[in-house]
């Protein structure tokens, strides 16, 4: 029998009214402010009121690196979590929002799939309660007030050559990568060079997932660097006295949204930073305010364990005072054959071998997050087509590394599928010996930090950066932003720069192109390769496919 679309499955979810689900946390109903039925957002008064309470248990779901062949991480998270709550614990899900760039383009949405799945999934995949224009709307308020400003005199001493403040929309454009603005005339302002980003690559999302509360969250806009003078001091948000009417577009967003999983099981589902620009984490708000109403709380963090992983541990934790007390390591079949040689259209035959050859990129991501001082399980995302033998050789090479792979059925059967891996997690995750450290300290060269992430964590002989770069990150030093941590971006695809280098490669360099202070989020990003901040649609985007049926029902969205 053919299995129902993601959309279908979603559909015919039995829904509970969000109070209900608060209930499940103990959420009063008057402190959840409702969007329609089935999602809401979570009082800032209420948030406070549990900050004394205790910790849950912090569980991080993350993976190998992201082949065609699709690994199913958001799907697993879910999963779990559903899993756990069959096995009677009290568990909640955070993941991140959707961004509709992907969605229209080649990505699809983010909220899981099968029977693994938060739900309503074409809202969250579509408007969801309107977090994202809300950051696109304060953003481009910021970039609208800087150009004003010089038109009305400059009193800043702005160098129009050296405004870093892009704009944003939410959607896969290259056309707008680079454009020219203020054209037409002397009543349209000074020309100069511009361009968009994508919103979840903005810094204004990045702070909103980083922010404790709103006053946070301004102190934090305000300090974003947008612009330089001719002297290269720098010029903050707060010189052009954007920051506070940026926060008063935020204030809701800031809240936290609760939505359930199929099985009508509580999902904090808020923020979207890009997982390459920016860390990749759903908000530090809905994480901590979980963590206090769950005994375990199931996360994400964006692309393989060597992106997200690495920045939910060295960026998030250690900024948010968080440690995950297991991290649970995605990993399927099909994705072993893909790093062991295999090609897409070969992955539905046994070949125990090639999956062999392709173990050692798990290996590597094993070896990788037990350096932060958290055990690991492995989650084998079950495939129809996937055999005994070989998902016993992933079994078996997973043992060599010193941790366990657990096969989960929950795409096909939801939480029923995930019981033996929720078991297992939540033992773990209850002997947690408390070991966690970030893999770099605070005070160490922001220069050494990259060193540290490329050859630790990435295997890479050394760091190709040019003088420039060099001088640019002692001078952030001198400027006092030496103790910030690094954001590197670089393909998901590879432990190295180039996305077709898949498995477990040794003998690279990885050069830094460019090096971007966020100095509102706390962090520096370091670009890699040919990492773009505003991706293009495919030659078929998924839009072609996305439309209302006779019903007025959404087709197409995945």
């Amino acid at each position: 029998m053919a299995m129902k679309s993601d959309i279908q499955i979603a559909r015919e979810a039995s829904k509970k009214p969000i109070q209900e689900i608060g209930e499940k946390l103990g959420i009063p109903s008057d402190e959840l402010l409702p969007y329609g039925h089935d999602k809401a957002k979570v009082s800032q008064k209420f948030i406070n009121q549990v900050r004394g309470n205790k910790d849950g248990k912090l569980i991080l779901v993350t993976s190998i690196n992201p082949t065609p062949a699709g690994e199913g991480k958001s799907t697993t998270t879910v999963g779990l979590v559903d899993g756990l709550n069959r096995i009677g614990k009290k568990a909640a899900v955070c993941i991140r929002e959707a961004s509709l760039g992907p969605n229209f383009g080649m990505k699809g949405g983010a909220a899981g799939g099968g029977y693994a799945q938060v739900v309503p999934m074409d809202d969250m995949n579509l408007h969801f309660t309107g977090d994202f224009h809300a950051i696109t709307s304060a953003h481009n308020l910021l970039a609208a007030m800087i150009d004003n400003h010089i038109y009305w005199g400059n009193s800043l001493e702005i160098d129009t050559r050296r405004v870093t403040w892009r704009r944003v929309i939410d959607m896969n454009d290259r056309a707008l990568r680079q454009i020219t603005a203020s054209l037409g005339g002397v009543s349209n302002g000074f020309p100069r060079e511009a361009g968009f980003d994508i919103t979840v690559a903005s810094e204004v999302m990045a702070i909103l997932c980083l922010a404790n509360d709103l006053k946070d969250l301004q102190e934090r806009l305000g300090a974003m660097i947008v612009a330089y003078r001719r002297d290269k001091s720098p010029v903050y948000a707060r010189d052009i006295k954007a920051d506070g009417a940026m926060t008063v577009l935020l204030k809701d967003a800031m809240q936290p949204n609760l939505v359930q999983t199929l099985e009508n099981n509580p999902a904090f589902v808020h923020g979207g930073p890009f997982a390459n620009i920016a860390h990749g984490c759903n908000s530090v708000i809905a994480t901590t305010t979980a963590l206090k109403l769950a005994d375990y709380v199931v996360t994400e963090a964006g692309f393989g364990a060597d992106l997200g992983a690495e920045k939910f541990m060295d960026i998030k934790c250690r900024k948010a005072g968080l440690h995950p007390a297991v991290v649970v390591l995605v990993a399927t079949v099909r994705a072993m054959k893909m790093n062991g040689g295999l090609g897409k259209n070969e992955l539905d035959h046994e070949d125990v071998e090639a999956v062999k050859k392709g173990c050692p990129n798990l290996g590597r991501h094993i070896e990788n997050v037990k350096s932060f001082g958290v055990p690991v399980v492995v989650a084998l995302n079950h495939f129809v087509h996937d055999t005994e033998a070989e998902i016993q050789a992933v079994k078996d090479y997973v043992k060599t590394m010193g941790a366990e792979a657990i096969v989960s059925k929950h795409w096909a059967q939801g939480g029923e599928g995930a019981v033996d891996l929720a078991t297992r997690v939540a033992e773990v995750a209850d002997e947690d010996p408390g070991n966690f450290s970030p893999i770099y300290p605070d005070d160490m060269g922001l220069f050494q930090k990259i060193e540290t992430i490329a050859k630790r964590i990435y295997r890479a002989d050394e760091v190709l950066a040019d003088q420039k770069i060099r001088n640019q990150l002692k001078e952030w030093e001198e400027q006092g932003y030496g103790n910030l941590p690094i954001c590197m971006a670089k393909t998901q695809y590879s432990f190295t720069t180039d996305p077709n280098r898949r498995g477990a490669p040794t003998g690279f360099g990885v050069p830094v192109r460019e090096v971007r202070l966020s100095a509102g989020a706390g962090f520096v990003v370091v670009i890699c390769g040919e990492i773009m901040t505003m991706p293009g649609l495919p030659s078929v985007p998924s839009a072609v496919n996305i439309k209302l049926d006779a019903n007025g029902d959404i087709e197409g969205l995945s």
